[in-house]
């Protein structure tokens, strides 16, 4: 099991610090693994794997899945990803929690169904977002339920607050 990987805030959110190696050649980091303790457990496995890429300041939020698990890796930039518990039965439900992540801190964050997820892209650059589902994307049917960004009842604050 990998020593790298550590518990959210909330009940079934995963973060692996994804370790990489390099050589003269370049780097290589293993994201996602059968062997790390989430996969099986809290993260079904992987059906397909998507990029995505966002401007500066974008925020894509909120939406939830009620049979998909998300793990989530940004590639390139920086992204602030806000996490919200909306499940009935869970023992953190209304926790909101916020990941830092991207090429200066990379992590693999994973997602389970019925969480609220989104992020705002940090900094100058796009952030590429490349992320692996649970399940196919189906467009005549999908998995996906939508929250505005803004919601009140989530009520999470987006701008940047100095130090």
């Amino acid at each position: 099991m990998s020593e790298s990987c550590r518990r959210g805030k909330i009940a079934g959110v995963w973060r692996k610090a994804v370790r990489t190696f390099t050589d003269d050649r370049g780097l290589l980091g293993e994201l996602l693994r059968t062997d790390d303790p989430y996969y099986g457990n809290d993260f079904a496995g992987c059906a397909q794997t998507t990029l995505t890429m966002s401007y500066p300041g974008v925020i894509k939020a909120f939406h939830w899945h009620r049979a998909q698990d998300d793990a989530w890796f940004c590639v390139r930039g920086m992204i602030q990803a806000v996490l919200y518990d909306l499940r009935s039965d869970s023992p953190t439900r209304g926790v909101t929690e916020q990941v830092a992540m991207g090429e200066y801190q990379p992590i693999l964050l994973v997602i389970p169904r019925g969480v609220a997820h989104g992020y705002r892209v940090l900094g100058e650059q796009p952030a590429w977002l490349v992320y692996h589902t649970s399940a196919l994307y189906d467009p005549t049917a999908p998995d996906e339920e939508r929250i505005a960004w803004d919601d009140p009842s989530i009520a999470f604050d987006w701008s940047t607050r100095p130090r």
